[in-house]
């Protein structure tokens, strides 16, 4: 499922920034990418922490970009830079505080353009990752809102990937109607970056007015929405997951539809079915779940679970550069 993100790679050389640079798990992770050639990295911590740690694991991180927020040349510019972007909410003494830490000194990394993206998260919650890149990278012309989402991906019986793009299951809480358009648009976007062509269908416990109720209004709404804004998208809905994904329902309950019975890219109605949803086709579909994939941005930024492994943090970073 990597073939097309390290294709773009190796075509156009990318740099990473990783907010926690001593931790053993992105030191693997970094070995293991600076080996094989994917990307330059940069590890944010005391370069004596970083490296006593490469030396502990035996983790060969040569040719990695070491900096430390304390020693930073380039630190008054920074400050400077993120006072601006701030407006009149952060003076300088409270905007040197923030960039001391590695979550918000890396991400004005990439907005000064000294690295293309970020990944964090191994030590930070969720929001110590998404707070600074709303703040200082923010969303793309266009969108209001960042979201998410996942792919799920497991061996076919051909040998190729079944792949499957489900948003948004991390971000958005109670998403509303142009909410729902912009997660629908920002994922179909991530599932072509994957190689799936997407089709799309936006979720309910009705199909096609089958049942009644405000989220079946608003998926309804939002699927005339996305197909009026994009009239070449393939997307659908409302549609009961069955029919979405089932040929043999589809014939039952959306027989005209484009969409039912072939879709790859769900769109949820809520964080909840979002959630649920994903967790129950890793669980018991034997999928392997990448992500939250972070959506809307200006800049590839990325939360990786504080309970992840070197393997994890080589497959995110791998989509995070590679999502550009």
């Amino acid at each position: 499922m990597f073939e097309n993100l390290i294709s773009v790679l190796k075509a156009d050389r990318r740099t990473i920034v990783f907010t926690e640079g001593p931790d053993p798990r992105i030191l693997e992770a970094t070995a293991r990418l600076l080996k094989e050639g994917l990307m330059d990295v940069i590890l944010i911590g005391s370069e004596d922490e970083v490296k006593g740690a490469a030396a502990v694991g035996n983790f060969n991180i040569e040719g990695a970009e070491i900096i430390d927020p304390a020693t930073y040349g380039e630190m008054d510019a920074m400050v400077e830079k993120m006072v601006e972007l701030r407006k009149g909410k952060m003076d300088a003494d409270a905007c040197r505080a923030a960039l001391s830490k590695g979550n918000y000194f890396g991400t004005m990394l990439v907005k000064m353009g000294k690295a293309d993206a970020l990944l964090g998260g191994a030590t930070y919650s969720t929001a110590d990752t998404v707070r600074p890149a709303l703040q200082l990278i923010k969303t793309k012309p266009g969108n209001k809102i960042v979201s998410s989402c996942f792919i799920l991906c497991r061996p076919a019986a051909d040998g190729s990937d079944e792949l499957y793009a489900m948003g948004d299951c991390a971000i958005n809480i109670n998403p509303g109607e142009d909410d729902l358009v912009e997660i629908a648009v920002e994922t179909a976007r991530t599932a072509k970056a994957f190689g799936i062509d997407p089709k799309v269908a936006m979720l309910s416990y009705s199909t096609m007015g089958s049942g009644k109720g405000d989220t079946v209004t608003m998926m309804r709404n939002a699927t005339d929405k996305v197909k009026a804004t994009n009239p070449d998208f393939a997307v659908d809905g409302e549609l009961q997951f069955d029919a979405a994904f089932s040929p043999v329902v589809a014939k039952t309950k959306a027989k005209d539809s484009p969409v039912a019975g072939q879709a790859n890219t769900f769109i949820f109605p809520d964080i909840n079915a979002g959630n649920i949803g994903y967790k129950i086709a890793q669980r018991l579909g034997g999928f392997e779940a990448f992500g939250p994939i972070l959506q809307g941005l200006n800049a590839p930024i990325n939360d990786l679970s504080r309970g992840c492994n070197a393997e994890e943090v080589y497959k995110m970073a791998i989509i995070t550069a590679g999502l550009k």
